[in-house]
């Protein structure tokens, strides 16, 4: 006995990506069908209300009109949603849990082919609405955490440095500077400790007390005694050796693994 294909929403506001994503569901013609398709919020609100007219929606989070999180507070949907996204891996993370799947941009077929059979599972099994508030409020709080500003004075002058320019962050001599991916240096008002609560902590690790390294900082690693981790770092650092300390080097071959 046949059973029909589960039916699907796509939202997508780039057609190059709807159009393989079209084509790309093309092969599972026996599982499922596009029931319909949009490019923006306003649009998918069209859709989104007619809850008897599909079971799943494919959905970019970032459209012409706002994010695909607008579109979930004027409507909740209970049906199971795949993300596709442009995000980093570290913005991802938050919410992968919580969501059938994520595609990352641009999206390989193999990954495509993994979300499609845990979505068609999900649908299979009836299994209860996903938790979309908590989803919406993990990507805020990682949206405040990854581009942090901070002020920084020198002389007469200041500027506005993000977080996501920081390469490193060392104290010497009782002073804390701050190593931009760019090469210049500035001398930073709060101290390691401060900075280690609030930075990222999936980007930022402190490696002993008078360093803070960036993930993307990173070049080259060497074990040394005690197996601790000297590190090389991009823009190249000459006052001391970064060495990660013996007490975190575990933490830290944990952390750089991920």
């Amino acid at each position: 006995m046949s059973t029909k294909p589960f039916r699907l929403g796509l939202i997508e506001d780039e057609p190059a990506a709807m159009e393989r994503l079209q084509n790309m569901l093309k092969e599972h013609q026996q599982e499922f069908e596009i029931a319909w398709t949009a490019d923006s919020v306003s649009r998918s609100l069209n859709h989104v209300f007619k809850v008897d007219a599909y079971d799943a929606i494919i959905t970019d989070i970032q459209l012409a009109d706002g994010t695909v999180f607008d579109l979930f507070e004027k409507f909740k949907p209970i049906c199971p949603i795949v993300f596709v996204t442009a995000f980093d891996e570290y913005l991802v993370e938050a919410f992968v849990v919580n969501a059938i799947d994520y595609l990352q941009k641009p999206v390989k077929r193999e990954q495509f082919q993994l979300a499609i059979k845990k979505l068609a599972m999900r649908l299979k099994s009836g299994a209860g609405r996903i938790n979309y508030d908590s989803l919406a409020q993990a990507i805020a709080q990682q949206t405040e955490q990854k581009d942090l500003r901070y002020v920084i004075r020198f002389g007469e002058h200041m500027r506005v440095v993000t977080s996501n320019e920081i390469a490193y962050i060392y104290t010497l001599q009782k002073g804390n500077y701050i190593v931009l991916a760019s090469g210049k240096t500035y001398p930073m008002d709060k101290s390691l400790d401060q900075l280690e609560k609030e930075l990222d902590p999936q980007r930022f690790f402190r490696i002993n007390r008078q360093m803070i390294v960036c993930r993307e900082a990173i070049g080259p690693m060497q074990i040394v005694s005690k197996s601790r981790v000297k590190l090389t770092l991009m823009p190249v650092f000459v006052e001391y050796e970064s060495i990660v300390s013996t007490e975190r080097s575990p933490i830290f071959k944990e952390w750089i693994s991920v």
